[in-house]
């Protein structure tokens, strides 16, 4: 038993009082993400059949969903405490897959309903993880963030790996309407975990005094007002919309020789499922093997760099070679570098904001800013074809912006080391006499200072 607790702390840099949240967390983006892959293989070839030119549109009406939406996740947060928060949003998209699985069941307006699938699953996709990020940087402080999100990741990266083997089991045996409820089931499951991580950040807040079951309060429209005030959340958006912008490049011009070179629904289904397993094997192992030990030695800074790096190599790969090959090893290697490295510490920077910030703008960055960068880069990619501008020149012209993205990484980095910094000296230790008295202060992005 010693020797197996000894090997999993090598892996797991977590202290003893953090093992049973992060289990829960694990256990939690690990049901959240099989449940989404399950039904994202359906969601490409539905891209494919909806006809490739009308992508531009389709991601249009993902943006302008998410556009309305943002209001309302607004006036929620407002009214609700964080628990019930997340209780209505994973019961609303519950409902949702049920009555997809009504629709599909139906056989009727089959273009629109596939039309209306690929909207929502793009929609569903960002919101709810989002959500659950927010969660994570509401639960943890900036250290254990660095140390543990890391590990959070890689359980959505196996249930990345176990839900597409689910997908292939269960067509074998049900309908793909039936996947909508297979994938509802693990929603549920998402519920269990957050209860359970709930009742130990209830007893934790108690040490502290913290205010958790309370509303976020403010207005509906507080997350775009966060972010527009906030040199450090437009740096944050900065660095999301040039991620957006590259990987909707790819996806349109791998979607569109996919088509080409693929005849059948079925062999195209078939090779993103490949795709989506490779590089889920790939963001694992990354994950376990990698991604805490880089982030540990030399900061969230190398993380965040990894993704333009490899996007610069690869573009110029694609400018010099051109072809689908190039293509597909670039998205699967950006996807790695994306979900193992970027992402864990993207929400490592939300951990030095405050609470509004965390919920509120950063439900804003992750779900409009970042939908709004496909949109617009779908159709300014479709206008700069039209023109006759081919895809290698579009490669060799973001060659340098990919170095303008390594600029911003280092930069965000280390404002979030200064506020971290800034976190530590304020922070007083908590002991018998004082601890009903400490307070955590958070940095005032807006302010630009600690309060």
């Amino acid at each position: 038993m010693e020797r197996l607790r000894r090997l999993l702390a090598r892996f797991v840099p977590a202290q003893p009082q953090e093992l049973q949240p992060l289990a829960w967390s694990f256990g939690y983006f690990f049901c959240l993400l099989c449940g989404y892959y399950m039904l994202r293989p359906v969601r490409d070839e539905m891209a494919i059949q909806g006809g490739v030119h009308n992508l531009p549109w389709m991601m249009t009406g993902t943006f302008l969903t998410l556009l309305a939406a943002t209001p309302l996740f607004g006036w929620l947060s407002a009214q609700y405490a964080r628990y019930r928060l997340l209780l209505v949003v994973y019961a609303f998209f519950i409902a949702n897959l049920v009555a997809l699985f009504l629709l599909m069941t139906s056989q009727q307006y089959i273009e629109w309903v596939a039309r209306g699938f690929f909207v929502w699953l793009s929609v569903f996709n960002l919101f709810v993880v989002s959500v659950f990020w927010s969660f994570m940087a509401d639960l943890f402080t900036p250290q254990q963030g660095a140390r543990l999100f890391g590990v959070i990741a890689a359980g959505g990266s196996t249930g990345a790996l176990f839900g597409p083997l689910l997908t292939a089991g269960l067509t074998y045996l049900f309908p793909i309407p039936v996947l909508m409820l297979a994938s509802a089931i693990f929603l549920l499951a998402c519920i269990g975990c957050i209860y359970k991580l709930e009742i130990w950040s209830r007893m934790r807040a108690l040490t502290h005094r913290e205010n958790i079951g309370e509303p976020l309060g403010g207005s509906v429209l507080a997350g775009i007002r966060l972010v527009c005030s906030s040199p450090y959340l437009i740096g944050i958006c900065g660095y999301l919309s040039l991620l957006t912008m590259t990987a909707t490049f790819l996806y349109l011009e791998q979607v569109r020789l996919v088509a080409e070179h693929f005849a059948t629904p079925e062999s195209r289904t078939r090779l993103f499922s490949t795709l989506d397993f490779m590089t889920n094997v790939l963001t694992w192992l990354t994950q376990v093997l990698v991604a805490n030990r880089l982030i540990g030695r030399f900061g969230v800074v190398a993380a965040l760099l990894v993704l333009p790096f490899v996007s610069l190599i690869g573009f110029l790969g694609i400018a010099l070679w051109p072809g689908l090959a190039v293509y597909v090893s670039f998205s699967v290697l950006r996807r790695v570098g994306e979900y193992a490295l970027s992402k864990p510490a993207r929400e490592v920077l939300f951990t030095v904001v405050s609470r509004e910030e965390k919920y509120k703008a950063k439900n804003f960055v992750d779900t409009v800013v970042s939908r709004g960068g496909d949109a617009s880069t779908g159709w300014l990619v479709s206008g700069i074809r039209a023109l006759g501008v081919s895809a290698t020149h579009i490669a060799w012209a973001l060659v340098p912006i990919m170095v303008l993205w390594a600029w911003l990484s280092q930069w965000l980095a280390a404002q979030h080391r200064r506020q971290v910094g800034l976190r530590e000296v304020l922070l007083v230790p908590p002991s018998r006499e004082n601890c009903e008295q400490t307070t955590v202060p958070v940095f005032d992005s807006q302010k630009n200072r600690m309060v």
